[in-house]
C-alpha cells in the first residue's frame, strides 16, 4: 500500500497546524542530512578509484574514463526510475530503492575485482550508478515543504551534509585499500566495500525514517486550495515555467560535463606524475569538499541575489578551474588542489542555482517526475564527459582536456543573457 492512501488523514492534520508543517520541514531535512552523509561516502569510491581500477584491469589509459561513463549511464537510467517511483509512490520508496541498488552494484564491483572479470565490473558499475543518481535526487526531498525563499537553502542543507561522507570517502582510500589487501581483495576495490555499506545504510535510513513523506503531504495541502485560482496561475506562468526548466537543465548539464571530464582524469594524471593513492585521495577529497561544503552559503546567495547571477558565477569559476588545471604542472600538489577545488565550487554554484530554477518552474503534480527527467540529462552529460575524457587525455593531453572544459563553461553566458532578456521583455509587456 502506498502513502497516497493516507492522504486524507494527513490533509486534516497538516491543514489545521502550520506548526506541524514546519516541524515536518525540519524533520525531513534531518532525515535527508543523515542519508546524504552515508550517500556521500558511497559516491566517493567510484570517483576516486574507478578509473584506476579499470586501467589496471584493462591495461590501458584510453578507457580509464569508462567507469565514470558506465556509472553515470546507470545513474541516468536510475534517475528516471527513481523520479517516477517517487512521483507514483513516494520519495521514501524511490530514494530508498535507488540507494539499495547502488549498494548492490558496489558489492558487484568488489566481486569483479576479486575474479578479475571485466564484464562483471562493467555491469556492476552501471548498477552502482543508481546510488549516484539517488544521492543527487535526494536534494529535492528537502524542498517539498519549503516556500519560494527557502528552496535553494533547503537544497544547500542537503548537499552540505553530503560533504561529511564525500570528503571522508577519498581520504579512506588508503585505509580501505590496506583492509582489502589484508582480506585477499585487490586494494583498489577496497573503497567499494565502504561504498556498499554506505549506500545500503542510506537506503535504510530513508525507508524507515522518511515518514510522512513530504511530497505527498505537500500535494495534499495543495489539493485543498482553490483549484480555479491554481489553473489561472498555471496558465499565466506556463511559458515562464517551461523556460525555467530549460535554463535550469542547461546550467546543470554544462557544469556536469565540465566537472566530470576534468575530475575523471585527474587521478590518472597525478599517477603519471608520481603521486600515490594518498595524494590522489587528498586532492579528490578537497575537490568533493568544494562540491558540497560551500552549499549552505551558496543556497543563501541563490535565494538572495538570484538564480541566474549564481549560474553566471558558476561559468566564471569553471573557466578559472579549467585554465588553472590545464596550465599547471602535474607535479604541483598545491596548484592541483586549487584547480580541483575551483572545479568543485563551480559545479556547486551551477547545481544549486539550476536546481532552484527547476523547483521554481515545476508544480507538485509533476515535480518528482520532471526532476527525475532532468537528472537523466545531467547523468548522460556526466557519462559523455567521463567517456570522452580518457580518449581526449590519451590522444592529446590532460592539459588539452582541462582547457577545453574551461572554454565550454563560456556557453553559460548566453544562457544567462537569454533568460534575463526574456524576463525584462516580459516586465515591459
Amino acid at each position: 500500500m502506498s502513502e497516497r492512501n493516507e492522504q486524507p488523514a494527513w490533509l486534516q492534520k497538516y491543514m489545521k497546524s502550520p506548526s506541524k508543517q514546519q516541524e515536518l520541514y525540519k524533520r525531513t531535512l534531518l532525515v535527508v542530512v543523515l542519508s546524504q552523509i552515508f550517500g556521500g561516502a558511497g559516491l566517493a569510491a567510484g570517483i576516486t578509484v574507478g578509473a584506476l581500477l579499470a586501467r589496471d584491469m584493462l591495461g590501458t589509459d584510453s578507457f580509464a574514463g569508462v567507469p565514470v561513463a558506465l556509472f553515470t549511464l546507470g545513474s541516468a537510467a536510475a534517475a528516471l526510475i527513481v523520479g517516477r517511483l517517487s512521483q507514483r509512490f513516494s520519495r521514501r520508496f524511490g530514494l530508498g530503492a535507488g540507494f539499495i541498488a547502488g549498494g548492490i552494484g558496489a558489492i558487484g564491483v568488489v566481486a569483479a575485482a576479486v575474479m578479475n572479470n571485466v564484464f562483471l565490473l562493467f555491469i556492476s558499475l552501471f548498477i552502482y550508478g543508481a546510488g549516484t543518481a539517488t544521492n543527487l535526487q535526494a536534494r529535492y526531498a528537502g524542498t517539498d515543504m519549503a516556500n519560494g525563499t527557502q528552496r535553494a537553502t533547503a537544497v544547500s542543507i542537503a548537499m552540505v551534509s553530503t560533504t561529511f561522507g564525500a570528503v571522508a570517502g577519498p581520504n579512506l582510500v588508503d585505509v580501505m585499500g590496506r583492509f582489502a589487501e589484508g582480506v585477499g581483495i585487490p586494494p583498489l576495490a577496497g573503497p567499494f566495500i565502504l561504498a556498499a555499506a554506505a549506500y545500503l545504510l542510506a537506503g535504510l535510513v530513508l525507508i524507515t525514517m522518511l515518514r510522512p513523506v513530504p511530497l505527498v503531504v505537500a500535494k495534499a495541502l495543495a489539493d485543498a486550495e482553490d483549484q480555479e485560482a491554481m489553473k489561472v496561475s498555471d496558465g499565466i506562468a506556463g511559458l515562464s515555467n517551461r523556460r525555467g526548466i530549460v535554463v535550469g537543465a542547461t546550467v546543470m548539464v554544462l557544469t556536469q560535463i565540465i566537472m566530470v571530464a576534468i575530475m575523471t582524469m585527474t587521478p590518472v594524471h597525478m599517477e603519471h606524475h608520481g603521486h600515490g593513492l594518498r595524494e590522489v585521495g587528498l586532492v579528490i577529497g578537497i575537490h568533493i569538499g568544494a562540491m558540497y561544503l560551500p552549499s549552505l552559503a551558496t543556497g543563501i546567495l541563490v535565494d538572495k541575489i538570484g538564480r541566474t547571477t549564481m549560474a553566471g558565477a558558476a561559468g566564471a569559476t569553471l573557466l578559472a578551474a579549467g585554465l588553472l588545471s590545464g596550465l599547471t604542472s602535474g607535479e604541483s600538489m598545491p596548484m592541483l588542489i586549487i584547480a580541483l577545488a575551483l572545479l568543485g565550487l563551480g559545479w556547486n554554484f551551477g547545481l544549486i542555482s539550476g536546481t532552484a530554477l527547476i523547483v521554481d518552474a515545476t508544480t507538485l503534480s509533476t515535480r518528482a517526475k520532471t526532476q527525475g527527467a532532468v537528472d537523466v540529462l545531467i547523468a548522460l552529460a556526466g557519462a559523455s564527459g567521463g567517456a570522452l575524457s580518457g580518449m581526449v587525455a590519451a590522444h592529446f593531453s590532460y592539459a588539452a582536456l582541462s582547457l577545453a572544459g574551461g572554454l565550454l563553461s563560456l556557453l553559460l553566458i548566453p544562457v544567462v543573457i537569454w533568460v534575463r532578456g526574456k524576463r525584462e521583455s516580459g516586465k515591459a509587456a
